[in-house]
């Protein structure tokens, strides 16, 4: 291979190396009462971390979709997470929903607005347990 075969690939595989590094498996996933709908998806108001960055975005940016708390345990932290999305699926069911990080917090995983939350936790395991088990992986937000 020529040189600029040879970095090609090194580019590629580096990428395809950072893409994997973005996703965490069985994270405890909570939920926290944001409901956005009711304060018209208001950073301000509802005093989330991103706020300083993203609470002047356009309302149909805010409300694209549903919100989340993002502890880790894999991925950026603090204002290099703000703003980006995430796949999240319950383990135990398969469902999925995109989620966008708008704050931060400290239990190690996600804390999810409670509407995402219900959405999926459709066997009823997450309310009665307190928690979903989930997998995250970044994505690119649409």
């Amino acid at each position: 291979m020529g040189r600029v075969a040879n970095a090609y690939l090194l580019v590629v595989v580096a990428m395809v190396a950072g893409a994997a590094a973005q996703s965490a498996t069985n994270v405890r996933a909570t939920y926290n009462n944001y409901n956005p709908q009711n304060i018209n998806w208001d950073y301000n108001t509802a005093s989330v971390y991103c706020a300083t960055w993203d609470a002047d975005k356009p309302l149909e940016w805010r409300q694209m979709y549903g919100w989340t708390a993002f502890c880790g345990p894999v991925g950026p932290t603090g204002y290099d997470s703000c703003g980006r999305c995430l796949e999240v699926i319950n383990t135990a069911t398969y469902d999925q929903v995109t989620v966008r990080i708008v704050d931060q917090c400290s239990n190690g995983g996600l804390d999810l607005d409670v509407n995402v939350f219900n959405q999926l936790d459709t066997n009823g395991q997450g309310v009665a347990q307190g928690y979903l088990t989930v997998n995250y992986n970044f994505v690119d937000c649409y």
